[in-house]
């Protein structure tokens, strides 16, 4: 799965839409939106790892929005983007609950490098071990097993085969999966998820895991989480 999920809420569309292609490129999966309102939407709707959040926008502004975010007691971590970067605006940040502060213009390398260090204090407690026959997947070490050999799967792989053992044998739609796995940026309508998993399925092995439900998605019947 990617390292984080990260939401931009700037205004300032083309500033926002670099920021989301640089940590695209960095592996990270990013939403956008360009207003406080839409900022509030996403959020409610997803958890992230680290929402980048401009202090001045329309609609709802950034600091109600960052206040919205921490009374939710969500592990989500809250980076400040603002054009002023005195003290008293840091410490106005900070005080309502944003865990650091960066002021524009900034340099690229410095953003990545902070939102990674935000992303792994978003992380929660390690969860267990998720199996479905012999197959193993080791959500906090990223590893998977089956039969104890390692098998080697892309970060998108690895997502997939997460949220279907995660689900416990229920079935996962492949909208689901683009959701979860990539991020609102992906097509809809693309053949991504089936060739991901057409992949998945061959680096698996037999007996297969995975079924296909048609019309309504995948599912591993014999998933159950174990061995916390």
């Amino acid at each position: 799965m990617v390292d984080v999920r990260i939401l931009v809420v700037e205004d300032e569309e083309p500033l926002a839409e670099a920021i989301a292609r640089g940590l695209r490129r960095e592996g990270m999966a990013v939403d956008v939106a360009f207003n406080g309102d839409d900022g509030h939407e996403k959020a409610s709707i997803t958890r992230y790892d680290v929402v980048l959040l401009d202090r001045d926008l329309p609609g709802m502004s950034g600091d109600e929005l960052c206040k919205e975010i921490v009374a939710s007691g969500e592990l989500t971590r809250v980076l400040m983007l603002t054009a002023s970067g005195t003290v008293s605006d840091r410490v106005a940040g900070l005080s309502l609950g944003a865990d650091d502060y960066l002021a524009k213009p900034f340099a690229f390398p410095e953003l990545v490098a902070r939102v990674r260090a935000l992303g792994r204090r978003a992380i929660p407690a390690a969860p267990p071990l998720l199996t479905a026959g012999d197959v193993e997947l080791d959500p906090a070490r990223r590893t998977v097993r089956r039969a104890g050999a390692p098998v080697e799967l892309t970060r998108k792989e690895f997502g997939v085969l997460e949220v279907l053992l995660a689900a416990k044998g229920a079935v996962v739609s492949s909208e689901e999966l683009l959701e979860r796995v990539w991020d609102e940026n992906a097509d809809p309508f693309t053949t991504t998820v089936r060739v991901t998993v057409m992949t998945l399925r061959k680096k698996l092995g037999e007996p297969g895991i995975i079924e296909t439900v048609v019309g309504s998605g995948y599912r591993v019947p014999d998933a159950g989480a174990v061995k916390g």
